[in-house]
């Protein structure tokens, strides 16, 4: 039967696609990174938003872990660096790694793949030359500056993560976690009884338990400079 009223669209028509390029794919990674967490950062999803197939995708990333690097680094890229010139070397870099911080409290995705990622890429750079001009200017040079950054960046984003995964799991298992350090049986746990207020105290707000951490790890890092 002839049909005068369909309405036929030509393939003309549509919007063209953007062509596939690395940038592209990192920038849809990010973008489900930041709405489904690395759950949603796979290569299958990826492929699937890019409307493209997954082995595409290959072509210009090795891997996930390839892409993963990219996905950080690009993330890295909305770090806001401070530009003061005042305080102590201490004070510069405890902003440095504060404002990571916040970035991957912000971005939550990006908490996670911090921690299992190695990183590539000039944000990261850029994030690891600031930290030894501060480092540098206090002092600590060679090994024990090198060392440091690496572990500096391992504390920030595993104390990011470690709040992005209580935030994600609600605030009934962190309930249940204090409760159970707060009943623990002091004859069988003497040292967890003489500390359980100690062990979840630290105001959240001034950082406090956050700059101690750093603080300590500074205090190593100069004893192993000197």
């Amino acid at each position: 039967m002839n049909n005068s009223n369909r309405h036929i669209i030509s393939r003309r028509s549509r919007p063209a696609k953007e062509p596939l390029s690395r940038e592209l794919i990192v920038k849809t990674a990010y973008a489900l990174l930041k709405e489904q967490g690395i759950e949603g950062m796979s290569m299958r999803k990826v492929a699937k938003a890019l409307d493209t197939g997954p082995a595409s995708l290959y072509v210009y990333v090795n891997n996930f872990q390839e892409l993963s690097a990219y996905v950080l680094d690009y993330g890295l890229g909305q770090m806001v660096y401070p530009d003061s010139v005042d305080g102590t070397w201490k004070e510069k870099l405890c902003e440095i790694l504060h404002t990571y911080f916040l970035l991957l409290l912000e971005k939550p995705g990006l908490a996670e793949i911090s921690l299992s990622t190695i990183p590539q890429g000039t944000n990261f750079l850029q994030l690891t030359e600031h930290i030894l001009a501060a480092l540098h200017e206090g002092g600590i040079k060679s090994t024990s500056a090198a060392w440091g950054v690496d572990l500096l960046l391992l504390y920030v984003s595993s104390v990011a993560y470690e709040k992005v995964s209580w935030k994600k799991h609600g605030s009934t298992q962190i309930s249940d976690t204090k409760k159970a350090f707060h009943d623990a049986d002091k004859t069988r746990y003497p040292f967890i009884h003489s500390v359980k207020e100690e062990m979840f105290a630290g105001d959240p707000v001034s950082m406090e338990r956050f700059r101690w951490g750093i603080d300590v790890i500074l205090y190593g890092i100069q004893k192993e400079s000197n």
